[in-house]
Order: structure tokens, then sequence, then C-alpha cells
């Protein structure tokens, strides 16, 4: 991997442990020689880019003009790249990440690892996905994913797609690992 692209909310809520985590991913990023991919806001999901930079890392930030106008895009970045639609935003970020790191978010943040997740599961990519759960934040998701395993609406082989840690380091090492196995969609 050379770049990662982080899906993150445009606010981190009511929990501080969001931000300082954020940031963490940042910074470790780039301390580990890999550039960060993200929506180019300078808000919430800035926090990252802002610690991603200080450590002389490569930042690239991807939003819509229309976004400009609502949220202060960050012009200190390495790249901004300025598009026209919500699609080209995401069809951006993945073409220039070799993987995908989620943080604690909202309905965008879930959209974009659930079409990432299903992207992987129909063999449009192979870069993995990993899901950070902070503070068990995304705990009642994994627990859905489960049920759906349960329920036989999802194999466990692309249950096992999705990569979940609690530690920033740890995920970025099985992420680093990550070969995707010989699955198909229709098993």
């Amino acid at each position: 991997m050379h770049r990662v692209c982080v899906y993150c909310g445009s606010s981190f809520g009511n929990n501080p442990v969001f931000a300082e985590v954020a940031a963490e991913v940042g910074a470790k990023l780039a301390r580990s020689g890999l550039g960060m991919v993200y929506g180019g806001g300078s808000i919430a999901d800035g926090r990252g880019a802002d610690a991603a930079l200080a450590q002389g890392g490569e930042v690239i930030g991807v939003i819509p003009k229309k976004l400009v106008e609502l949220e202060k895009e960050h012009r200190g970045v390495t790249r901004l790249i300025e598009v026209e639609t919500m699609h080209e935003r995401k069809q951006a970020m993945m073409d220039h990440a070799d993987g995908f790191l989620v943080l604690p978010g909202g309905y965008g943040t879930l959209e974009e690892l659930f079409e990432v997740l299903a992207w992987l599961q129909l063999g449009f990519h192979t870069k993995p996905v990993g899901l950070l759960n902070v503070a068990g934040y995304y705990d009642p998701l994994v627990k859905m994913l489960d049920a759906m395993v349960e329920n036989e609406l999802l194999h466990p082989e692309h249950h096992a797609l999705l990569l979940v840690d609690r530690d920033v380091e740890a995920l970025l090492g099985r992420m680093m690992d990550f070969m995707v196995p010989d699955v198909s969609k229709w098993l």
C-alpha cells in the first residue's frame, strides 16, 4: 500500500476520542510512509489531514464543488481535487487509494464503507477495507453483520473481507498483509 483512503464524518459528534483518533490515524499514516486520501474538508475530517501534514505526509483531498460552498475546503493539502458530483468524488478517492480505513461517521461514512466493501466482494477491486472500531462505536454494526451471516444473507467468507480492529497500528498491519481470498460473490 502507498496511500490509504480515510473515511470519517464531517463532524466528530460528542466524543472527543473520535477527533483524537483521527489525528492519530493521520500521523501514523505519515510516519509509516503512507499517503492519505480523504474528503478534502478542513473541519472535522481535516484533523487527520493536519496531523499527516505535520508529520510531512502526502495528503490528497477530494471535494465536490458544491461542498466547497458549504464547508471550508482544506487548501493546505498536498493536492486538492475538486469534482462536480459525489460519484466523481468517491471514484477519485478509490482511484488514488490502495486501501480504505473507516473511522466513526454518519450516513456518508457508512455509504462509503459499504460501497467499497461491496465492490471488493464483487471483485471490482482487491484493496483492503479496515473498520477502526473506536470506543466500540461500530459494535452494533458488527453485530448486524453477524446477524446477516446467521440469517444466511451474507457468506462468512464475505464477512471476513472487512477487517475490524480497535487499534490503529494493528489494523494498518492487517491491511498491509491483506490478500484477497479467492471467493466469489456467488459462493
